[in-house]
C-alpha cells in the first residue's frame, strides 16, 4: 500500500498543481519543479528515489515517442540544418566548454569533466515544448527547438558513454588504459550509435506501419502504439546503438504515415491516450526532479570538496551553459542564412529566442545519476547537473515569455490560421464534390444533401472571421451550435431516463451515448476555436511570391465601396447577411457564402471581377475567385 499511496499522491499533486498553473497561465513543469524542491525539505514526507534506469528506460522512450509523433516530418526535413547544428554541433561544443571549466575548477581527469559537459549539454524536449507552445512562438522556431531536443539526447548520451569508457577506473576494470580511447574510436562509436539508431527506428516504423494496415480495431491499434517506443529503444541499446534516436525516427515515421495506415477511430483513440500519457509522465518527471534536491545537497555536504568549491562549480557550469549557447547560435545562424540557399535573410530576434530557450530537464538529471559510483567528485558533479536543470528551467523558462514579448516575436495570429484552414478545407471539399459529380447513379436529393454538408463545413471556418463588427449578427453556424446543443441536452436526458428504466440493452445504449458525445465534443471544439479569434484584429497575410496574377494586379488597389453600410442587394431586397466582401474592381459590397443569398459570389459570376477583399473591421485579406487563392 505504501507504493500505491505514493503513486496516488504524486499523480494527485500533478493534477492539482497543473490545474492551478493553468489558471495562472504559468507553465506547469516550472511550478511542479518548485513544489518538488519545497516538498523535499518536509521531514515527514519520504523521498522517492529516481534512478537513471527508471528515467532512461522507463520514462524517456514514451516521452520522446509522444513528442515525435506530434512533430511534422515535413517541417523536420525542411529545418534539418539548424536542427543538426544545434543537436550535434552545439552539444559537443557545450560539452567541451563545460569540461574545460570543470577540469580547471575541480582538478578531476578531463574525461570526468567532459562527462559533466555531456550531461548538461542537451536542452530538454519536454521543457522546450511546454514553454514554446504556451507563449506562442513562431512555428519554425518551435520546430527547430523540438527537433533539437529530440535528437540532442542521442548526441549527449553517446558522448557520456564514451567519456565514461575513458575514466581511469573503468579502464582499469577492463584491463585497459584510458589512452586506448582515441579520436578514431570516439568517431566510430558515435557513427555506430547513429547508424544503428536510425536503422532500428526505420525498421520498427516500417514493420508497425505494415501491421497497422491490417488492424481495424482501435483498441488493439492503440495498444500496439504503447510498445513501439520500447520495440525501437531496447534492441538499439542492446547492440550499442542510440535507443533515443531509434525512438525518435520511429515516432516521426509513424506520425507521418498515420493518415494512411490508420483508420479515423484509431487515430482519435491514439491521440487521446498519448495526450494523457504525456501529460502525466512529463509533469511527474518535473515533480520528481524537485524531490531529489534534499538528497543531492546532503550527499554533496558529506562527500564534496567544501561548499565554497561546490557553489563556485555550480555557478561556473551554469554560466558556461548559458553563455556558450548564443556564442554558437548567432554565428551558426548567420552562416546558415548567408551561404545556404533558400534560407532568406538573417533574423537576430529568432537567434536570440533560440539562444535563450536552453532549458535542461529529465535527461540531464538521469544522465548524472548514471555516473559510476567511483567517479571522482561524483556528488559535486550530480549537484551541478541538478543546479543547471533547476536554474535554467526557472531563469530561462520564466523569462522566455518576457523576452519574446520584448523582441516582438510571436506565433501566427489564430485568425490567420483560420484563413489558411478555410482555404485548405475549401480545396479538399472541392475535390470531394468533384468525386461526387463522377457518380451519376446517386439520387439527386442525396447529392444535394452531401453538397450542402460539404459547403457548410467550409462556411463554418469562414464564419469564425469577421468578429470585429459590433453589430454582427449570430452566424448560421453559431445558431446551429446553440440550437443543436439544446437538442443534445434533451436527447441525453431522455437516454438517461431510458437507462434508469432498465428496458434496453446497456451496450446498445452506450453506443448511442458515444455518438452524442462525439458530436458534442466537435461542437465544443468549434466554439473554442471561434473564441480564439475574437481578441485581436486580423493582420493581412504576408505577400506570397507565388500568388496568382489576379492577386498581384490587385495588391495595392483601393476602391471606394458603393454601399458602405451593408450588402448592396441585401439592403435592396430586405434580406440579411453574415459577413461582407468588397469587389476590388468596382467597389460592389456583397455578402459572403455563409449568407443566404451569397451575393459576393453571384457578383463575380455576373461581372467576372476576379478579386474581392474582406469588408469587415480590422481585416484586409483578399480572395481570388478564379484561382481559389488567398492573398
Amino acid at each position: 500500500m505504501g507504493t500505491a499511496g505514493a503513486i496516488v499522491a504524486i499523480i494527485g499533486t500533478v493534477i492539482l498543481v497543473a490545474g492551478f498553473a493553468r489558471r495562472l497561465r504559468v507553465a506547469a513543469p516550472l511550478v511542479l519543479l518548485v513544489v518538488g524542491v519545497a516538498v523535499s525539505y518536509v521531514p515527514f514526507i519520504p523521498e522517492p528515489e529516481l534512478s537513471s534506469e527508471v528515467v532512461l528506460v522507463g520514462l524517456l522512450p514514451p516521452l520522446l515517442y509522444a513528442a515525435a509523433i506530434r512533430t511534422s516530418l515535413v517541417d523536420f526535413r525542411a529545418n534539418w540544418a539548424p536542427i543538426l547544428g544545434l543537436s550535434v554541433g552545439l552539444v559537443l561544443f557545450t560539452a567541451a566548454g563545460v569540461g574545460l571549466v570543470t577540469y580547471w575548477l575541480l582538478g578531476v581527469p578531463f574525461a570526468v569533466a567532459f562527462a559533466l559537459g555531456a550531461i548538461v549539454a542537451p536542452p530538454d524536449a519536454v521543457a522546450a515544448t511546454a514553454v514554446a507552445r504556451r507563449i506562442g512562438l513562431p512555428r519554425r522556431i518551435v520546430t527547430i527547438l523540438e527537433g533539437e531536443s529530440l535528437v540532442n539526447d542521442a548526441t549527449a548520451l553517446v558522448s557520456l558513454r564514451t567519456a565514461i569508457a575513458a575514466f581511469p577506473l573503468a579502464a582499469a576494470v577492463a584491463g585497459e588504459h584510458a589512452s586506448d580511447v582515441t579520436m578514431g574510436s570516439v568517431v566510430l562509436d558515435f557513427t555506430r550509435a547513429v547508424v544503428l539508431g536510425v536503422g532500428f527506428g526505420v525498421l520498427v516504423g516500417v514493420v508497425i506501419a505494415y501491421v497497422r494496415r491490417k488492424v481495424t480495431e482501435s483498441a488493439i491499434d492503440t495498444s500496439i502504439s504503447f510498445i513501439v517506443p520500447y520495440l525501437a529503444y531496447l534492441p538499439a541499446e542492446r547492440f550499442h546503438g542510440s535507443g533515443v534516436l531509434a525512438v525518435v525516427v520511429a515516432g516521426l515515421l509513424l506520425g507521418h504515415k498515420s493518415p494512411i495506415v490508420q483508420n479515423a477511430s484509431s487515430r482519435v483513440s491514439e491521440r487521446i491516450n498519448w495526450t494523457t500519457i504525456q501529460f502525466i509522465l512529463e509533469n511527474v518527471v518535473f515533480l520528481m526532479l524537485g524531490l531529489q534536491m534534499r538528497r543531492l545537497v546532503s550527499d554533496a555536504n558529506n562527500t564534496g570538496p567544501g561548499w565554497g568549491t561546490i557553489v563556485a562549480t555550480c555557478l561556473a557550469v551554469l554560466a558556461t551553459v548559458i553563455i556558450i549557447r548564443p556564442i554558437w547560435v548567432f554565428p551558426f545562424k548567420w552562416v546558415q542564412h548567408k551561404f545556404m540557399e533558400g534560407e532568406g535573410k538573417f533574423h537576430p530576434k529568432a537567434a536570440a529566442i533560440i539562444s535563450w530557450a536552453g532549458m535542461r530537464g529529465v535527461v540531464t538529471l538521469a544522465a548524472a545519476f548514471a555516473l559510476p559510483a567511483g567517479t571522482p567528485e561524483r556528488s559535486t558533479l550530480v549537484l551541478a547537473a541538478m543546479a543547471v536543470t533547476v536554474a535554467t528551467l526557472l531563469l530561462q523558462g520564466l523569462s522566455l515569455p518576457w523576452l519574446a514579448k520584448t523582441l516582438g516575436v510571436r506565433g501566427p495570429d489564430p485568425r490567420e490560421d483560420a484563413l489558411q484552414e478555410a482555404t485548405i478545407l475549401q480545396s479538399s471539399v472541392a475535390a470531394g464534390l468533384k468525386a461526387l459529380e463522377e457518380h451519376d447513379d446517386v439520387d439527386a436529393d442525396l447529392i444535394e444533401t452531401l453538397r450542402g454538408r460539404a459547403e457548410n463545413r467550409t462556411n463554418i471556418v469562414w464564419e469564425r472571421l469577421g468578429q470585429g463588427r459590433v453589430d454582427a449578427a449570430e452566424t448560421p453556424s453559431a445558431t446551429y451550435r446553440r440550437v443543436r446543443l439544446i437538442m443534445l441536452e434533451a436527447e441525453r436526458a431522455e437516454l438517461l431516463r431510458i437507462r434508469d428504466a432498465g428496458t434496453v440493452d446497456q451496450e446498445v445504449l452506450g453506443h448511442v451515448f458515444a455518438q452524442l458525445d462525439i458530436e458534442e465534443s466537435m461542437l465544443d471544439r468549434i466554439e473554442e476555436r471561434t473564441d480564439e479569434l475574437r481578441e485581436d484584429p486580423l493582420l493581412p497575410p504576408e505577400r506570397s511570391e507565388d500568388e496568382c496574377q489576379h492577386l498581384a494586379d490587385h495588391h495595392d488597389r483601393f476602391v471606394a465601396p458603393t454601399s458602405p453600410h451593408g450588402c448592396q442587394e441585401c439592403l435592396r431586397d430586405g434580406t440579411t447577411w453574415v459577413h461582407l466582401r468588397l469587389c476590388l474592381d468596382c467597389g460592389h459590397v456583397g455578402c459572403c457564402d455563409s449568407s443566404p443569398q451569397k451575393h459576393a459570389t453571384a457578383h463575380f459570376h455576373e461581372t467576372d471581377h476576379p478579386v474581392m477583399r474582406s469588408f469587415e473591421p480590422g481585416e484586409s485579406w483578399r480572395w481570388c475567385f478564379v484561382d481559389d487563392q488567398l492573398g
